[in-house]
């Protein structure tokens, strides 16, 4: 026996001997391995390649230690737009390529890249675009651009906008798979698909309404880029007019209808370089990098700090990906406790979650701004969950395309009792008082129960559309009027009252300013997560991330399929949250 705990006693040894020379070589390259810095030579054009942001802010650490370990190249859309602002007047940056571009974003966040990219061809340099297909997305962002190149042998996907919505009421009857349904009394659309097995006129018209509020916006920026009127637009979207390189180019969505080296060809001559050179290029992640760790530092005392909410609100900590009550109350806390700060500005981007979360954020904000100006600046989403933190701020702004509103609580509770009868289960349940037991899946819901939870969704709807009327000064009826768990755009939203302007970040900040009565002022980004060395353990580079290998196992929208089950078994208690899942197509 005493040779045998030597022998694990000498494995256990070299294995830790093992961890601390491998962590300890990581540690020595990261503080030693020298500056990663890309310098930027002259004459280059940038290449706008997006595929690595995904939020707007990309996060930051408390514990110094993730930060030494976590991706230096993490940058957020943020950080790209403000990267552009300063290449106007970069001397060594003469233009940028948007080359076969593909990304996450969402539309609002185009449409703010988009404005950044208007302002850099002001500057007097190029905006080019090339890509092999254009989806219609991607060509929103591309359109922007003073040369737009399309592959011969690729397509352009020009044809208006689409949304779908998935039934499951006879999925349920064949499955015993129940959900139960505990909503508002006329908050249908958020829990219809588990009802019916198809949309009703009223959901059908909400979303229609929402569509077309969206496509005008797209439209009308593609029209003015591309000096095309919106009805011939609209016209060409009707016929698909614009399927073919040469029906796009006929069309005049497109300008070049050839191959990869004609357009890079093309940039040469432009900027004056010999056939059997090339041109200076720089990642945009590499020249954000670059402008993130040796811009000028504003010296300002005075200082508007951005508060990031983006992803489903839910307890906890949070992340970028999840708006945590706790990263979001100490943001906010710490923003009105330093007298530098002197206002805030909320940036949202979220389709709601935990009602009881977003009214303690609620009540932070409401505290928050009885010292300092909160101003909101809406970016993809700030639906229900999302639109419940905002509705007490000094100011909202949102994007024309924002996906807003969505006033409505439900609570959805999974019942296996069918299926467990088909399967010869039967569940009993002993209990000292009439109401003492728990909910429980395999038992039929108690009606009792169902009251009791009714009572609290209506009192949480109450509340809810009571802080709506009190932040947007209107009378409750209005509000009720509007709510019912309807979707808006921010146009649509700006016309009932429940934005103030149409803008982007910047927009919101400088109206920071101008209600904190400052002109000369720097930001200063929130929240600093309270992530262990642990927690960054799966993003090492041997760990594949289990998303990506499902995904690539399964498929992209089988895998969102099954995320939307994990999310509605994730989700507990009442819910303030986005009607369903809009998948803007």
């Amino acid at each position: 026996m005493k040779f045998l705990g030597n022998v694990i006693a000498t494995v256990v040894g070299i294995f830790v001997f093992i961890m601390l020379f491998f962590f300890g070589v990581i540690l020595i390259g990261a503080i030693f391995g020298g500056d990663d810095k890309v310098s930027v030579k002259n004459d280059s054009v940038i290449e706008l390649d997006l595929k690595q942001i995904n939020n707007d802010y990309a996060g930051k650490y408390k514990d110094p230690w993730v930060t030494v370990f976590s991706d230096k190249k993490s940058v957020g859309l943020t950080d790209v737009i403000n990267a552009i602002e300063a290449a106007e007047t970069d001397d060594n940056i003469k233009g940028i390529s948007i080359l076969n571009d593909e990304s996450s974003l969402g539309l609002a966040q185009y449409k703010d890249l988009r404005n950044a990219l208007e302002s850099f061809k002001k500057s007097g340099k190029f905006v080019w675009a090339y890509a092999n297909t254009y989806s219609q997305k991607e060509y929103y962002l591309n359109s922007v651009a003073n040369v737009v190149y399309l592959n011969p042998a690729g397509d352009l996907d020009f044809k208006g906008l689409s949304s779908e919505v998935m039934f499951f009421k006879d999925f349920q009857e064949k499955s015993g798979i129940h959900m139960e349904v505990i909503r508002h009394g006329k908050y249908k659309s958020a829990v219809e698909p588990f009802l019916e097995n198809k949309m009703s006129d009223a959901n059908r018209e909400q979303v229609t309404a929402l569509l077309n509020s969206i496509w005008s916006t797209v439209c009308s920026d593609i029209s003015k880029s591309r000096n095309i009127p919106v009805d011939k637009l609209n016209e060409i979207a009707n016929g698909l007019l614009a399927r073919t390189p040469q029906m796009a180019k006929t069309q005049h969505l497109v300008d070049i209808v050839a191959y990869e080296d004609v357009y890079h060809n093309a940039i040469k001559k432009a900027l004056k370089v010999k056939d059997d050179e090339d041109y200076n290029k720089i990642s945009i992640l590499d020249y954000t990098q670059n402008n993130v760790t040796t811009a000028l530092t504003n010296v300002a005392t005075d200082q508007i700090a951005i508060i990031y909410a983006q992803g489903e609100i839910a307890g906890g900590e949070g992340d970028v990906n999840v708006i945590g009550e706790g990263s979001m109350r100490r943001s906010l806390q710490e923003a009105r406790k330093n007298e530098d700060v002197k206002a805030i500005v909320l940036r949202i981007d979220s389709p709601g979650g935990s009602a009881l979360t977003s009214d303690l954020i609620w009540r932070e904000i409401e505290v928050t701004k009885k010292v300092k100006p909160v101003i909101v600046s809406m970016g993809n989403y700030a639906a229900s969950g999302g639109y419940y933190i905002a509705c007490n701020a000094n100011k909202i702004f949102a994007e024309s395309n924002t996906i807003t509103g969505s006033i409505g609580v439900f609570g959805v509770l999974p019942n296996f009792t069918p299926l467990a009868n088909k399967l010869g289960i039967n569940t009993e349940q002993v209990k000292t008082h009439e109401n003492s037991a728990n909910y429980s899946p395999f038992v039929p819901v108690d009606e009792k129960f169902k009251a009791f939870t009714l009572e609290g969704v209506e009192q949480i709807y109450k509340t809810f559309v009571t802080h709506v009327a009190e932040g947007r000064k209107m009378t409750f009826a209005q509000v009720d009027s509007i709510a019912q768990g309807r979707v808006w755009s921010g146009s649509e939203a700006l016309k009932i009252g429940l934005v103030d302007k149409i803008g982007g970040l910047n927009d919101a900040i400088a109206e920071a300013a101008k209600i904190a009565k400052i002109k000369d002022y720097s930001t200063q980004n929130y929240p600093e997560y309270e992530k262990t060395f642990g927690d960054l353990m799966g993003n090492l580079p041997f760990a594949q991330s289990k998303e990506a290998f499902i995904k690539e196992e399964i498929g992209e929208e089988n895998y969102m399929l099954i995320e939307q089950v994990k999310r509605f078994q994730r989700q507990k208690g009442v819910q303030a949250m986005m009607p369903f899942g809009i998948n803007i197509k």
